[in-house]
């Protein structure tokens, strides 16, 4: 396979994205709540005048949000035409895959088994394979995927 992979972590855990579905990395400067808006959605921030809604990625999986270190960083995806920024632990760094995706397995919790595609194998070792759609969905839609 031999993909290009970003590497983060959330909530303890090394997760992948594949670097096609990554616009950019940013510095989130100022990020403006929007009333009634889910607890997963932090607000909107701008980059390059352009607005972005930032997910918090911790709460989105189901997470406690409070008590993390917060990476001033955010993972610039584009899902169905809209821009999110993924507000993430750390930002590690881009590796290649080593082979196909494999079923997630148990003990990651349901958290993990609905907002990742698979577990896939780097040089530093295996990391959960993001499903973008499902985690900027919310823990609401998690929820209502099993």
């Amino acid at each position: 396979m031999n993909d290009l992979l970003v590497m983060a972590q959330i909530a303890g855990r090394r997760c992948a994205l594949p670097a096609h579905d990554v616009s950019s990395v940013i510095e989130v400067g100022a990020v403006t709540p929007v009333p009634r808006a889910p607890d997963f959605i932090a607000g909107i921030t701008a980059m390059r005048s352009q607005a972005l809604t930032v997910i918090d990625c911790r709460c989105a999986l189901g997470f406690d949000p409070d008590n993390w270190p917060r990476d001033h960083r955010a993972i610039v995806v584009k899902v169905e035409n809209y821009s999110y920024a993924l507000r993430v632990d750390t930002i590690e760094d881009i590796t290649t895959s080593a082979g196909e995706a494999s079923q997630v397995p148990g003990g990651f919790g349901r958290e993990w088994s609905r907002a990742s595609t698979g577990m896939v194998e780097t040089k530093d070792g295996p990391a959960l394979l993001l499903d973008l759609p499902q985690l900027i969905s919310g823990p609401e839609a998690l929820a209502g995927a099993a």
